[in-house]
């Protein structure tokens, strides 16, 4: 698959980074995931409602990577000169046409290969946690299904199918829920 990233829409510029996320200069986006990616900075948004409940997308097929998969309410890479909070906000805002209080939970270090694309991601992502209880205005551009899953069902769900599922959502989704739900299950908090 070839790529243009000179003068088109996909030539967003993503935060090069080291392993401390310490910025190393910038490049564009399509260029980040080539070869074996670039480290570079990210953000995942997860999002639950009052009762416990997680609000999942599936990622449009037109996404440039790991299109048609089931992951966390919406993902992204700052703007250059834009915060990582401001980023989020204003990506949530797109994605899903909601916007809600966020709160930084931790970061984490991932490279992962989509074999449809040949595209790599290699982030330093930093993981955002919100609540929202109303009904959200998905973007189809951005996301062609959307659900709000309990706890257990998405657990088995990822076991038997993790295809379905986006690698960085795999690898974190244990982690959140240690983070944001009581241990024993899909109480509220």
């Amino acid at each position: 698959m070839t790529y243009t990233t000179r003068d088109t829409p996909s030539a967003d510029h993503v935060i090069l980074v080291d392993e401390s996320d310490r910025p190393t200069g910038s490049a564009p986006k399509l260029d980040a995931h080539l070869n074996g990616g670039a480290l570079h900075r990210a953000f995942s948004i997860f999002i639950f409602n009052s009762g416990g409940r997680m609000l999942l997308q599936r990622r449009a097929r037109g996404k440039y990577h790991f299109g048609g998969l089931w992951t966390n309410a919406c993902c992204s890479h700052p703007r250059l000169g834009q915060t990582l909070a401001d980023s989020a906000h204003a990506r949530l805002r797109h994605e899903f046409g909601f916007d809600a209080p966020l709160e930084e939970l931790f970061s984490f270090i991932y490279r992962a290969e989509d074999p449809v694309s040949g595209l790599t991601e290699h982030e330093f992502d930093h993981v955002f946690v919100g609540r929202f209880d109303g009904r959200p205005a998905p973007n189809p551009e951005e996301i062609e299904q959307w659900e709000w899953v309990d706890r257990s069902r998405l657990l088995d769900d990822i076991s038997t199918h993790p295809e379905r599922f986006t690698p960085w959502f795999r690898i974190v989704l244990e982690r959140v829920f240690s983070q944001v739900l009581p241990p024993a299950g899909d109480a509220k908090r």
